[in-house]
């Protein structure tokens, strides 16, 4: 059974969260504070995804989710607020969520966003065998990891994801929506813009100098493209 983290503070949301992930057949682990979702983290390793509030009562969820991410780059994170600003969403996407679930919402849409992150991540799929070698950057696609020049980067899985897609369409101008549709699924309802904030969080990462990229190059009103 693929088992979750729900940390929330306020036990009536926690509590309609947890009923209805456990009835589409997932194992719930609940945490209401920042230092019992570590604690909870620690005696279950094998939790694939874990749902954040942003609003908590020793901590944010910001920070809880930079300590996640920190720790374990290949869990899936999604965050969870009441909140409708842009700041938050891009705060929480950069901070290493790989997607965010604003209150109210229905136990289908949260459910839906989970299963998409699960097939997205390569969490529940196949294993694939080869790399990758373009410039120097190294993607090996057993083990889901990518070098720069020899050195080990750290990336999410849907980082991984889309660094695949690009390695995989080298000079081809691809669209928001191809990489929503790829990374995401095309059953994902969620904003273009979350293709923009994980394509940020990859520029830093990968570039040398991510305010002028030259491997994710931005194609105006259309997309972005790879290339060397």
């Amino acid at each position: 059974m693929k088992k979750i983290l729900v940390l929330e503070d306020e036990i009536s949301i926690r509590s309609f969260v947890v009923i209805n992930l456990n009835r589409a057949g997932y194992e719930v682990i609940e945490a209401g504070t920042g230092a019992e979702a570590f604690e909870q983290l620690r005696i279950h390793p094998d939790i694939k995804v874990a749902i954040l509030d942003i609003m908590l009562p020793d901590t944010d969820g910001f920070e809880v989710c930079r300590k996640i991410r920190a720790a374990d780059p290949h869990i899936g994170i999604i965050m969870l607020t009441a909140r409708t600003q842009e700041m938050d969403k891009v705060t929480g996407l950069m901070t290493g969520a790989d997607d965010y679930v604003t209150k109210p919402f229905s136990p289908a849409e949260l459910t839906a966003r989970i299963d998409a992150l699960f097939r997205r991540t390569g969490v529940a799929g196949a294993v694939e065998s080869g790399e990758i070698v373009q410039g120097p950057f190294r993607l090996n696609t057993r083990n889901r990891t990518l070098e720069k020049e020899g050195a080990r980067i750290k990336l999410t899985q849907v980082e991984y994801s889309i660094m695949k897609m690009f390695m995989d369409n080298p000079g081809k101008a691809l669209s928001r929506e191809d990489i929503l549709n790829t990374v995401w699924g095309r059953d994902y309802f969620g904003e273009l813009k979350i293709a923009d904030v994980n394509i940020r969080r990859l520029r830093i990462k990968i570039e040398d100098d991510p305010t002028n990229p030259t491997y994710i190059t931005t194609v105006w009103g259309y997309g972005y493209k790879w290339g060397l």
